[in-house]
């Protein structure tokens, strides 16, 4: 059997990766902001104001609204010149510390990326969708463990919130991501653009640092509304099996066309696929509900 997260000890926490308030260009309050999601649910965020001197290079402190049953991991949306395309560089950092040094006047994005990663943050590539990012670019992160495959404002700002086509392209070629699906909440009055995509971590405890640590290896999944029970993979017998509220549909995918497909004519919370076709040496799993909303693995290798 494949070790997976749902068989690892520990308790299913539910958060947001990317969020932004009025320390940068949000609409509420960082209490506001976690108060929201205390509220609808959520058992912890990071609040990721945009990393810019215009704002002060905030690493918006969070602390003082963490509650029994809700916490933070303070991080921040960084940015330097420039992308290949010439935008500036958008880089999801959960984890970083409070004292993080301001972006230099002549760093890079990939130099504030590897920064960001040796204090100690989960490191993403932030809506690659949404701007077009190079496939060059997205390796140029060098310890990025995380592709930001769906994004709510994104997907209301300009359609293109859905990255999951960079996930697949990458991991065929061998190289190694997880993928998160976030808000990248603003509140804003216009665009429905909060408590939509979420990731569940799997950890002993609700708290800052065993969080990361789920985040760091990988012990997550990522939603929008279907939840997984639980996951075996048995690779002797080539078959997957799944347990999850209520969806339509499971797909197992690997390298290329080829994937375990269940497509049912009613709701189903179990099922078991055989994957023996699945190629690439991983696979990942798409859940959808009756409503559309999906659910994203992380890639699995064996």
């Amino acid at each position: 059997m494949k070790s997976l997260p749902f068989d690892k000890p520990g308790h299913w926490f539910r958060g947001n990766l990317h969020t932004h308030s009025t320390a940068s260009d949000g609409s509420k309050t960082p209490a506001e902001v976690c108060s929201v999601y205390r509220r609808r649910g959520y058992s912890f965020i990071s609040l990721t104001d945009h990393f810019q001197e215009k704002h002060g290079f905030p690493i918006t402190d969070t602390r003082p609204y963490r509650k029994d049953g809700f916490t933070t991991i303070l991080g921040a949306e960084l940015h330097a010149p420039k992308t290949s395309l010439g935008d500036p560089w958008h880089i999801l950092a959960v984890g970083l510390p409070a004292d993080f040094t301001p972006t230099g006047r002549r760093e890079t994005g990939p130099h504030l990326a590897s920064r960001a990663v040796k204090a100690g943050a989960y490191v993403a590539a932030a809506h690659p969708a949404w701007y077009d990012l190079a496939d060059r670019d997205v390796l140029s992160l060098r310890g990025a463990k995380a592709i930001e495959v769906f994004n709510s404002t994104c997907n209301a700002y300009n359609g293109k919130g859905n990255s999951i086509g960079y996930l697949d392209r990458l991991i065929s070629q061998g190289h190694h991501y997880h993928a998160i699906a976030t808000d990248d909440a603003h509140f804003s009055p216009v665009r429905p653009d909060h408590c939509q995509n979420w990731v569940v971590v799997r950890s002993r405890t609700l708290a800052p640092e065993p969080l990361l640590a789920a985040l760091h290896a990988g012990h997550f999944y990522s939603s929008q509304g279907p939840e997984i029970l639980g996951m075996k993979v048995n690779w002797r017998s080539k078959k997957l099996s799944i347990r999850t509220t209520p969806v339509r549909s499971v797909v197992v995918t690997g390298r290329g066309s080829k994937a375990g497909v269940l497509n049912a004519d009613r709701e189903i919370t179990k099922a078991e696929l055989d994957i023996s076709h699945v190629r690439g040496g991983y696979a990942r799993v798409t859940l959808a509900d009756k409503r559309g909303r999906k659910a994203w693995t992380n890639p699995f290798w064996f």
